[in-house]
């Protein structure tokens, strides 16, 4: 069940499928963020909501954002 409090599951960005699109990095900045080499990253997975994340997850053109289990 998502929820509207932080995240307290972890999420990861396959950096060989990201294409560098910044969308993520856009919808939910406390937790995503572009590295040097042009791809995004995750810096906390607890930055913000479960909700908003999924929604970062759900924008991303080539799905290269997943949970972690």
């Amino acid at each position: 069940m998502m929820t509207n409090e932080k995240s307290t599951k972890n999420v990861f960005v396959d950096s060989n499928e990201c294409t560098g699109c910044e969308a993520c990095v856009a919808s939910v900045p406390n937790v995503f963020r572009m590295t040097a080499y042009g791809i995004s990253e995750v810096y906390n997975s607890q930055g913000d909501t479960e909700i908003k994340i999924q929604d970062a997850i759900d924008s991303c053109p080539v799905s290269c954002i997943h949970w972690k289990s």
